[in-house]
C-alpha cells in the first residue's frame, strides 16, 4: 500500500487524499489562460460554475497551467471561490509557485530538475510545509536527464527505465529535506512506456502514483490509450490517482474517466449508462437523448442503471437488467423498470414522463 498524501485543507477547498486505502481520485486539467479573469469578473464567474460542474459530474482535482505571475495571481483568485482542490502547474520559475502558495492552491506540480537550484527547491517545499501544501513530481520524456538521455540512446536502458530513474532522483531530493507529502507521475505519449516504469516504480518504491498518457491525443484514440494503460496498471493496484488527457474538453477528460474507474472497479458509485449504438430499426433518438441527459445522469449520487436504446428489442429485452430505460416503439417511446413497461408516450412528452421516473428512484 502507498503512503497517503493530503490535498487542501485551507479555506473552503475540500480537503481530500491520495494513495493509502483512498479511493482513486480523478483529475483534469484547465483548457483556458487565466491569466485576464482578475480584470474579467464575467471570467471569473463562468470559470466557477464550470469547475463547479466538473465538480458535480465527479471530478475531484483540476490541475491549472500558470506560466507567469499574472496567471500565479489569478489562480489565487479562482481558489478563494471554489472547494474543488487545485494544483498550480509550474515549471521553470519557482517564485510562481511561492506566489501561489500565498492562496487557496491545494498542490503544486513541479520538477525540481527544471526550477534552476536545490535552493529554489528548498524553498517550494519549505512553503508547502508552513501551508500544508502536496506537491507533485512531473515526469515525462522529455524532461530526462542527459546522462539517462545518452543511456537510452547508446541501448543501456530503456525509455520507460530512465523515466523510472528520473523519478527516483527528483524524489530523493524531497527525502533530503524530510518532506514526504508529494506523488509521483511518470508519463509518455507510449502505452506501454507508461505501463513499464509505472511499474518499475512501485516494484521498489509506496509513493502514490499519479497515471496518465501524456499528449494521449483526440478523444478517440487518447481514450484507448489511456483505457489500456489504465486498466492494466489498476488492476495490478498501481495508480492512486488518474487524469485522462485528451485533446478534447475537461469534461470528456472526467467522464472517460468515470468509465475507467467504474470498469475497473475503482469506483462503484453512480449511474450505470448503458445505450444502444443505433441501428436501421430506430424508434427513438438515442444520440440526442444521451446527448442531453448523459451529465445529469452522471451526476446522480444513485448505485443504478440507465438504459436509453433506440427499440424494443434493445429496449425492455437487452436491457431489462436495468433500474429504468427508455426506447422507442414505432411513433411512441416506452419507458420501462426491469423490463417491464411501465408507461407509453409521444416522443415530445418522453422527456417529462422519464424525468417523473429518475426522480422517483
Amino acid at each position: 500500500m502507498t503512503t497517503k498524501v493530503f490535498l487542501g485543507g485551507k479555506g473552503i477547498t475540500k480537503r481530500i487524499s491520495i494513495g493509502g486505502d483512498s479511493t482513486v481520485t480523478l483529475q483534469t486539467m484547465w483548457k483556458e489562460s487565466i491569466v485576464d479573469i482578475p480584470d474579467n469578473p464575467e471570467k471569473l464567474e463562468r470559470t466557477i460554475k464550470e469547475i463547479t460542474d466538473l465538480q458535480i459530474l465527479g471530478c475531484d482535482i483540476i490541475r491549472f497551467a500558470v506560466p507567469d505571475m499574472e496567471s500565479a495571481k489569478a489562480l489565487c483568485l479562482i481558489a478563494e471561490k471554489t472547494s474543488m482542490p487545485l494544483v498550480a502547474d509550474i515549471h521553470f520559475d519557482y517564485r510562481l509557485a511561492l506566489e501561489c502558495l500565498k492562496g487557496n492552491v491545494a498542490a503544486i506540480r513541479i520538477n525540481p530538475g527544471n526550477i534552476g537550484s536545490i535552493k529554489n527547491t528548498t524553498e517550494v517545499v519549505n512553503a508547502c510545509k508552513d501551508n500544508g501544501v502536496a506537491i507533485r513530481i512531473g515526469i515525462n520524456s522529455g524532461s530526462l536527464p542527459s546522462d539517462l538521455q545518452k543511456d537510452i540512446a547508446a541501448g543501456k536502458i530503456s525509455r520507460s527505465q530512465g523515466l523510472c530513474e528520473t523519478a527516483v532522483r527528483e524524489a530523493q531530493i524531497f527525502e533530503d529535506l524530510h518532506f514526504d507529502q508529494y506523488v509521483v507521475s511518470m508519463k509518455s505519449s507510449d502505452v506501454k512506456e507508461t505501463i513499464e516504469c509505472n511499474r518499475f516504480y512501485a516494484q521498489k518504491y509506496n509513493n502514490p502514483l499519479h497515471l496518465g498518457v501524456t499528449e494521449a491525443g483526440p478523444l478517440i484514440g487518447g481514450i484507448v490509450k489511456s483505457s489500456i494503460a489504465f486498466y492494466t496498471l489498476l488492476s495490478e493496484n498501481i495508480g492512486d490517482t488518474i487524469r485522462v488527457s485528451l485533446s478534447s474538453s475537461p469534461e470528456n477528460e472526467v467522464i472517460a474517466g468515470l468509465n475507467i474507474l467504474k470498469e475497473c472497479g475503482k469506483r462503484n458509485k453512480g449511474v450505470n449508462l448503458v445505450s444502444c449504438p443505433r441501428c436501421g430499426r430506430i424508434g427513438f433518438d438515442v444520440h440526442s437523448f444521451v446527448n442531453k441527459w448523459q451529465n445529469r445522469l452522471l451526476a446522480l449520487d444513485k448505485n443504478v442503471t440507465i438504459a436509453i436504446m433506440g427499440c424494443v428489442v434493445n429496449g425492455p429485452g437487452e436491457g431489462k437488467h436495468a433500474d429504468l430505460g427508455i426506447a422507442g416503439a414505432t411513433d411512441k417511446v416506452i419507458i420501462f423498470k426491469k423490463g417491464k413497461i411501465i408507461r407509453t408516450v409521444k416522443p415530445e412528452d418522453a422527456d417529462n414522463a422519464f424525468e417523473e421516473e429518475l426522480n422517483s428512484l
